[in-house]
């Protein structure tokens, strides 16, 4: 399959890019215009890169990095980057929560018209997790790969308790509660859940002790 780009054709289209097919590459690039078959060579500008400062949090610390990226690459809120730290030879997968421009909150821009984007480190979160127990509430926290899954209806631990999750509620502000629906851990905001208790030895029933108990099986 050959490689399509798109560039100025002198004999049919000289201010408009249109579609054209790559002959030769390298240096001397040769294309074959598919709007009227002229073959002619082509200058393709190589994208300039940019360094953006990029503000990163991670539960309730925060810090900064510099990312290079093409000057002409878009960026928008909610994005999923990987922010390569070439100084401190660490690598970053965030999510986009915010960009600023030249004194302006924006939800998209080019790379070179970024000041600041800020992240939200999803390598690893902590997800904050309401457990009901009785007429009290306990407030616990579980630190999770960002791609974790939850699942409504299944039972988690966390240090001692055990627990039954019964809704989440999401970054974007909306709840889940059907049984079954999934989240990563990166998109929740709250876990609402029901506490369980495992049931201790001797509590549970066996072949032996119903037996003892004059059940036949």
């Amino acid at each position: 399959m050959k490689e399509e780009i798109e560039v100025v054709c002198p004999a049919c289209s000289p201010k408009i890019e249109v579609p054209h097919d790559v002959l030769r590459t390298g240096q001397n690039i040769i294309v074959q215009c598919q709007e009227c078959g002229d073959i002619h060579p082509a200058t393709m500008e190589r994208p300039k890169n940019t360094d953006v400062k990029v503000i990163i949090s991670r539960g309730e610390e925060s810090f900064s990095c510099m990312h290079s990226m093409g000057s002409g690459d878009v960026v928008r809120v909610e994005d999923e980057m990987i922010i390569d730290d070439e100084k401190n030879d660490e690598v970053y997968p965030i999510i986009v929560t915010a960009i600023d421009t030249d004194g302006k909150r924006v939800n998209a821009a080019k790379a070179g018209d970024i000041n600041t984007i800020w992240g939200r480190a999803i390598d690893e979160v902590i997800v904050r997790i309401s457990v009901h127990k009785g007429k009290k509430t306990q407030s616990i926290e579980k630190r999770v790969p960002g791609g974790y899954e939850f699942t409504i209806g299944s039972d988690e631990r966390v240090d001692r308790t055990d627990f039954r999750i019964t809704k989440i509620r999401k970054r974007d502000g909306t709840f889940l509660s059907g049984k079954g629906s999934v989240v990563e851990a990166k998109d929740i905001r709250r876990i609402f859940a029901d506490e369980t208790k495992r049931q201790g030895w001797g509590e549970g029933r066996t072949a032996w002790s119903m037996r003892s108990k004059g059940h036949n099986w």
